[in-house]
């Protein structure tokens, strides 16, 4: 479902001597999938789940979803696939503080060029135990809700793909377990394949595919 192949990422150094990020030969999740992807800070985690969403050009490489190189797409296409069949989970969950909870998840489905669907909007809300906070904006939510609401736009589109980078890192230790829960559960559910960072090995020990990325990714163990 996903395939990474020979993909390089660099960025420049000040010098401007070329700073390699990423340089991994081969990376593969089957459909419906759940993966952890561990290193240590600075080893190109989040770099790739940008590259692997098309948020970050890569270099050179192939990064294929569901049959489709999205390396080789243009922007507004690589976009929109991406609305689609690909949903992002952000440390810092992005979302707009002047929309209220319903609205932050409709935002998401207006990307892809389909008619929005609230009534998946609000059931997902629901099942994640906010229907009492559907107008809510995030100011008046609490961490914990934001991260919540955050879960289920990256859901709305029913993606194939799930990326979540330290889900938890901003979420109280009560809440933490919710989370992993709500993610597995969602994924498990709609047989969408899930790629999670995080340095937490709580939530690590809980996943059967735990990968490190530093033996995937030969710029980082050599750095």
């Amino acid at each position: 479902m996903l395939l990474l192949e020979n993909v390089r990422k660099s960025y420049r150094e000040p010098d401007g001597a070329p700073l390699p990020i990423l340089d991994i030969e081969h990376f593969q999740i089957d459909a419906g999938e759940q993966v952890v992807l561990r290193g240590r800070s600075g080893c190109g985690k989040t770099t790739l789940l940008n590259c692997i969403s098309g948020l970050t050009a890569v270099d050179e490489g192939r990064i294929t979803i569901k049959g489709h190189d999205i390396v080789g797409l243009h922007e507004v296409s690589r976009d929109r696939f991406r609305a689609r069949h690909i949903g992002f989970v952000f440390q810092t969950f992005n979302l707009l503080p002047a929309f209220t909870a319903l609205e932050n998840v409709l935002l998401g489905m207006t990307f892809t060029g389909q008619k929005t669907d609230s009534g998946r909007a609000k059931r997902l809300l629901e099942e994640i135990g906010l229907g009492h906070r559907l107008t809510h904006k995030p100011a008046a939510l609490s961490v914990g809700e934001q991260q919540r609401v955050a879960v289920a736009r990256a859901l709305v589109n029913q993606p194939s793909l799930l990326l979540a980078d330290e889900p938890t890192a901003n979420v109280d230790p009560a809440h933490q377990q919710q989370i992993i829960d709500l993610l597995r559960g969602a994924c498990e559910q709609e047989n969408v394949a899930m790629l999670l960072v995080t340095h937490a090995p709580e939530v690590a020990n809980q996943f059967d595919r735990v990968e490190t990325l530093e033996e995937i990714n030969r710029a980082a163990a050599t750095a």
